[in-house]
């Protein structure tokens, strides 16, 4: 069952809120956009439901964020309608200096990626807990077909990294989930590019190709702060 939009407020730690309150400004009024999914978007949905008229429709990453937005009284919209979307706002597991990320904690990775490639510009919203220097140390989720679960984890272990089948997760894709320990992340894009050539992975969390054009981090003072790419 879904919490309320006001006890996601009521309980968000400071430096979400602060990241989701900072996103707001990004909005064009009545604009539809792309929305993500996980917890710092979920405040931002909270959010968005007390400015009535910000946001009318919106694309969603995932069924939960349908769901919430379908609560706030706003439109889930089709992205084969939409066409390209002009801002999408996510979140991260983990954000490196490049604005390159780690995503799909939530399992949503496939359709967030597909959101952010379909939109000119991608705000990534992450409390401070997710910047690091260097990806890799949260588990590098993979979204794979289910007959090539065995398979995509023999690639990956020959890859020297160690997946875990997420035990009781499918996708709103149908499919199954990998996470992935011990990669090296030196170079995110050329792993991302090596990860999505193996038969039977859908897609990988890292996004490198199409990183996030700015982030707002938020601080455990209630305080947010703009980066761009460095």
């Amino acid at each position: 069952m879904l919490v309320d939009n006001a006890t996601v407020l009521s309980d968000a730690p400071p430096g979400k809120r602060a990241a989701a309150e900072a996103a707001l400004s990004r909005i064009e009024e009545g604009a539809p956009l792309g929305i993500g999914s996980g917890s710092t978007v979920d405040v931002l949905v909270a959010l968005i439901e007390r400015q009535p008229g910000l946001v009318t429709g919106a694309v969603a990453a995932s069924s939960k964020t349908e769901q919430r937005l379908q609560a706030a009284g706003i439109e889930v919209l089709d992205l084969n309608m939409t066409g390209t979307l002009e801002l999408y706002i996510d979140g991260a597991d983990e954000v490196d200096p490049g604005l390159n990320l780690i995503k799909g904690g939530g399992a949503a990775l496939t359709r967030e990626k597909i959101i952010a490639a379909a939109s000119r510009r991608f705000v990534c919203i992450a409390d401070d807990s997710k910047r690091v220097e260097q990806l890799g140390d949260f588990p590098l989720p993979i979204e794979v077909i289910p007959m090539a679960r065995s398979y995509v984890a023999r690639q990956i272990v020959l890859m020297g990294a160690d997946p875990e089948y997420r035990e009781g997760v499918v996708t709103d894709n149908g499919n199954l989930i990998l996470d992935c320990h011990e990669f090296s992340i030196d170079d995110p894009k050329a792993l991302e590019k090596r990860l999505n050539a193996i038969a039977g992975l859908v897609t990988c969390g890292l996004f490198a190709a199409r990183g996030a054009d700015e982030l707002i981090l938020g601080r455990p003072d209630g305080k947010a702060e703009t980066i761009l790419p460095g």
